[in-house]
């Protein structure tokens, strides 16, 4: 199973061609389970022109299968531990999301589809398991 981020997502709405949109179109043709989680969500929202394309994506976002954080707020510490331990070995993560979003597919056991360079940094510290096959 598959995390999609933000980075990714936001790309494929845009209809702009790069190796995360191509994985993406892999797992939709390929029929491979993904998902996205409550900060994914926010993020995407967040970022549209219109109040037009607001509702059309926000629509389809509420199709998505939603994966949780697992362990309440100890998820949100384990998510502070990877940006201290990040910054602990001057590591410089843009977004305590991208932590967030981490624990997300550590906590469920996914492979993370991305194309956010923190997300590279942050598994240099934490067992994030990326979506390779292409």
């Amino acid at each position: 199973m598959i995390l999609v981020d933000t980075s990714v997502l936001i790309s494929y709405f845009r209809g702009i061609k790069n190796e995360g949109t191509d994985k993406f179109q892999y797992v939709l043709d390929s029929n491979i389970l993904f998902g996205i989680n409550f900060f994914i969500y926010q993020e995407i929202l967040q970022g549209v022109k219109t109040e037009k394309e607001f509702r059309i994506v926000k629509s389809y976002l509420d199709t998505q299968k939603f994966y949780n954080l697992l362990a309440g707020k100890e998820s949100f510490a384990k998510a502070a531990l990877i940006f201290y331990k990040c910054r602990e070995k001057g590591i410089t993560v843009g977004s305590t999301i991208d932590c967030l979003i981490a624990i997300t597919a550590i906590e469920n056991n996914l492979f993370l589809l991305h194309t956010d360079k923190d997300f590279e940094k942050i598994q240099k510290v934490a067992p994030l398991k990326f979506f390779n096959k292409f």
